[in-house]
């Protein structure tokens, strides 16, 4: 009968494997490691987007297909480190922006960071809300929901219902992450409003002719539309708030020009100031029914901080500042020498 082979070699064999196959995995690891923190191909920082509910497999494969990992075993490796480490629920959606000199650790560190790209987006002073929602709807970051919408729509969804939307946004800019959609970004103005007004209304002045924090907002839209100065906007208001007082009529230009709307052809005629409208500060009494636009924060200030002078009356010196008068006569005067003959100044 044949001697048995010894069992020796055969156990040489089998640590050989093992050892060939730690030092496979040695070496795997090792080039895993190097993969993983080696920067991504990224010559300048690029915007990356993980959408809603996409995997993060998903977003590396795009990633890979715009040139953006050194070699395929990045994206590989990332994958199997994220689904070891259970990375995927930590992730948050939106835009990044990677910079150069990344590395995949970086990304996945980035991408659960939750620090998107903030676009924005500036409503300026002085805009009607016709013209802010123009500049909305055609902002591309922002998620259209109120495309189509009437005013009276637009109010129902900002929880505003049967107001109107004139003077309701803050004049600011505003930074937001893509997608935000625009009801959002609207009802975060609206607010912005509500929170400035109601602090300036509490600390407004004494004895000032308004029933309400709305005829304040009506005011400041008044004083905006008037002067660009801010070191006219109290006297403005101050001139506003004496003739309230006294029962006089506003006679301001630029709510006789909200009123008259699209026929207004940029040239206001003295038919336009006899054109009775509710917005006709020179036929009605008292305040305008509504703001006229979006007042910003030093004229809503002014308006419940007014001067305390004895002018009654105001006009364009020409310069973009104005002349102030106690008195009719004064005033008169100032129109001559402003308006009438302003090529007669000193």
């Amino acid at each position: 009968m044949a001697a048995k082979p010894p069992k020796a070699p055969r156990r040489r064999r089998a640590g050989w494997l093992a050892a060939g196959a730690a030092l496979t995995l040695a070496a795997a690891a090792a080039d895993a490691w190097m993969q993983l923190h080696a920067p991504l191909r990224l010559q300048q920082p690029a915007t990356v987007e993980l959408a809603l509910g996409q995997r993060l497999g998903s977003l590396l494969g795009q990633m890979e297909r715009r040139g953006l990992f050194d070699n395929p075993r990045q994206r590989l490796y990332l994958v199997a480190y994220a689904r070891l480490r259970n990375a995927s629920p930590s992730l948050k959606a939106g835009e990044y922006e990677v910079p150069a000199g990344t590395t995949p650790l970086g990304l996945l560190r980035l991408l659960a960071s939750g620090k998107v790209i903030l676009h924005e987006l500036t409503l300026v002073e002085g805009w009607r809300f016709a013209q802010a929602w123009r500049l909305i709807q055609a902002e591309p970051n922002l998620s259209h929901t109120l495309s189509g919408a009437d005013t009276a729509a637009v109010m129902r969804a900002l929880d505003l219902a049967g107001e109107v939307p004139e003077g309701r946004l803050f004049p600011d800019t505003y930074r937001f992450p893509k997608g935000t959609t625009d009801a959002a970004f609207l009802r975060r103005a609206a607010q912005a409003m509500d929170r400035l007004l109601a602090a300036e209304w509490a600390a407004r002045a004494p004895g000032l002719p308004y029933s309400a924090p709305a005829e304040a907002l009506v005011m400041a839209s008044l004083v905006e539309k008037e002067t660009a100065q801010p070191a006219e906007r109290a006297q403005i208001a101050g001139v506003f708030v004496r003739r309230l007082r006294l029962g006089m009529r506003l006679q301001t230009d630029p709510s006789v020009i909200y009123g008259l709307g699209e026929a207004y052809d940029g040239n206001l005629r003295s038919q336009d100031l006899a054109t009775d409208t509710p917005y006709n500060s020179y036929t009605r009494g008292g305040l305008p029914p509504t703001p006229i636009c979006l007042p910003g924060r030093e004229s809503l200030h002014a308006a419940l901080h007014p001067d305390d002078s004895d002018s009654l009356y105001f006009v364009s010196r020409g310069d973009g500042t104005h002349q102030f008068s106690a008195t009719l006569d004064q005033h008169n005067a100032a129109v001559e020498r402003y308006q009438i003959k302003p090529h007669l100044r000193p």
